[in-house]
């Protein structure tokens, strides 16, 4: 129910980050509000998204 999805910074756009989900390299990259990341991310952090909340791996 709460699974750890890990995720790669792809993109920063102003106050969204694209976000590239690990398992499903395919997949769409999903945009997220920078205000709910980790402030020091850059392109190519790696992020764990687990318990409703982001952190740098």
């Amino acid at each position: 129910m709460f699974e750890r999805i890990e995720y790669t910074v792809e993109r920063l756009d102003g106050d969204y980050a694209y976000l590239k989900n690990d398992a499903e390299p395919d997949a769409e990259l999903k945009c997220v509000a920078r205000a709910l990341l980790p402030e020091e991310i850059s392109e190519g952090t790696r992020l764990a998204y687990e318990m409703f909340q982001y952190s740098i791996i």
